[in-house]
């Protein structure tokens, strides 16, 4: 019997092809009754841990935490006290925007420990990009049927339109897989980042018209769209 191989899988690095059993878990968890965010902002400080406060634009009292590890018991062991202590545990759970999902490779990245354990962190983190724009979704079966050769060219479309805002300075994305981890049982989380948030509702706008979305997507969202207002990273540095 062949032995499975779940490892994620870049692209050839010094003629050696990349390989990794690391992934990333990130986490999105947003409340409401939230009158002030100063004793939130003062509890995640103190506890010491990587993370992204937001307010939520779409509720003057509605705010969400974003977290990450590469240990998925630090939700459990670690964010769960946290947010059942000072300053959270007043506050109510807005269960239908958790979204919990893990990093993954697509086989071509030049330097894969950086692509899984360090980009989404630093979009995330980034201090001129404060508008975000968190949902997930859930392709057709369809779509799962069709030859390789017609999956990638689906997704290369999609991808491109995602590189050129990117490449314009207008959205980073952070794409996370969450097979078996959510609850509502989608297939993707996807994150935009930007400096504003204009051009993250037309770079939606423009993927509507894609092929894999106006023809092989069952769902999108809800969405959830926030200002960050705190952000912490402190991590090793990547290897280059």
């Amino acid at each position: 019997m062949e032995q499975l191989d779940i490892r994620e899988k870049g692209g050839v690095r010094a003629g050696v092809p990349q390989t990794s059993e690391k992934r990333l878990f990130m986490q999105l968890l947003a409340f409401g009754n939230a009158r002030s965010t100063a004793p939130l902002e003062a509890a995640l400080e103190a506890a010491g841990i990587n993370g992204v406060l937001y307010e939520d634009a779409n509720d003057p009292q509605g705010v969400a935490v974003l977290t990450w590890s590469d240990e998925p018991n630090f939700f459990v062991d670690t964010v769960r006290p946290i947010l059942n202590g000072t300053g959270f545990a007043s506050l109510t759970l807005k269960p239908e925007y958790t979204m919990m999902g893990r990093t993954y490779a697509i086989g071509h990245e030049p330097n894969l420990e950086d692509w899984l354990m360090h980009r989404s962190p630093r979009s995330v983190t980034s201090e001129e990009w404060k508008w975000h724009v968190w949902y997930p979704l859930r392709r057709k079966g369809e779509f799962n049927a069709l030859p390789p050769e017609d999956q990638t060219a689906i997704l290369r479309e999609h991808g491109t339109i995602g590189h050129s805002f990117g490449t314009a300075g207008f959205a980073l994305d952070v794409r996370l897989a969450c097979f078996g981890i959510d609850k509502n049982d989608n297939d993707f989380v996807i994150g935009l980042i930007g400096k504003e948030l204009a051009p993250l509702s037309i770079c939606v706008q423009a993927m509507r018209k894609t092929r894999q979305t106006s023809s092989f997507m069952e769902k999108m969202g809800p969405f959830f769209i926030g200002r960050a207002i705190w952000q912490k990273y402190v991590a090793e540095p990547a290897v280059i």
